[in-house]
């Protein structure tokens, strides 16, 4: 089995600020997909919520996921969040349950 972390977020966003945190979101994958210790970075909008965004994330750890939030274009996405939330972020760290199961989702 892999200790790689997983990480999926749902984000429930004001409907005013729906487009900047979409825009938010995309300005982080370049970056982030760059950090040492990131292997996914990928954002989605739900198709059965409306105003509802969606992160799936691995890193190789926890402390890859803390360097990854110590970031200041991380810290700024956090701030704008603030305003933009409906709901607090939903965020489910899990763990693959096989090596087959990680590669199906990261090589």
């Amino acid at each position: 089995m892999t200790d790689r972390l997983y990480l999926f977020a749902t984000i429930r966003v004001k409907p005013q600020h729906l487009d900047a945190a979409r825009a938010a979101l995309d300005d982080l994958m370049i970056p982030t997909l760059g950090e040492p210790g990131c292997h996914v970075f990928a954002a989605f909008a739900s198709r059965d919520e409306d105003n509802t965004l969606h992160l799936v994330e691995c890193f190789d750890d926890e402390a890859a996921l803390t360097a990854h939030y110590a970031e200041d274009y991380t810290k700024a996405v956090f701030a704008a969040y603030a305003d933009w939330l409906a709901a607090p972020i939903e965020a489910k760290r899990m763990s693959a349950l096989s090596a087959t199961s990680a590669r199906q989702f990261v090589s």
